[in-house]
C-alpha cells in the first residue's frame, strides 16, 4: 500500500507541474506553432494516464471485499455522473449557463468518493 501511495503522489505532483508548465507555455501570445500547442495542451494528460495506471493496479492489489466495495463506488460514480450531466445538459436547453467539460471528472471524483464512505459503512 506504500508504494500505491508513493505512486500516486508522484503522479499527481507530475500531473501538477506538468499543467502549471503547460498552462505558462501555452499563454505566451505566438509562442509555439498550432501542433506545439495542440501538444502543450495535452501534455497533462501524460500523467494523468500514469494515474489511471496506478489506480487500475492498485485495486488489483486489493482483497475481494475491498473490490467489491470499489467496484459499487465506481458503479455509483459512473451512473451517478451520467445523470447529472445529462439532466444538466437538459437545463442548458433552458437557458441554464453551459459548463466546461471539466466539470464532469470532479462530479465523478466526488460521487466515487461517496460511494467508498457508503461502501465502509455497509461492509465495515
Amino acid at each position: 500500500m506504500r508504494q500505491y501511495y508513493l505512486r500516486i503522489t508522484i503522479g499527481f505532483a507530475a500531473y501538477a507541474a506538468t499543467l502549471i508548465a503547460s498552462n505558462m507555455l501555452l499563454g505566451h501570445d505566438g509562442a509555439a506553432s498550432p501542433a506545439a500547442r495542440v501538444a502543450l495542451s495535452l501534455a497533462p494528460m501524460l500523467p494523468a494516464i500514469f494515474i489511471c495506471g496506478v489506480i487500475v493496479i492498485g485495486i488489483g492489489q486489493l482483497d475481494e471485499l475491498q473490490r467489491k466495495l470499489q467496484f459499487e463506488a465506481l458503479a455509483l460514480a459512473f451512473a451517478g455522473t451520467a445523470l447529472i450531466t445529462f439532466s444538466y445538459g437538459f437545463l442548458e436547453g433552458a437557458g441554464f449557463p453551459k459548463l466546461s467539460m471539466f466539470v464532469v471528472w470532479p462530479v465523478m471524483a466526488a460521487l466515487w468518493a461517496v460511494g467508498v464512505v457508503l461502501g465502509r459503512v455497509r461492509y465495515g
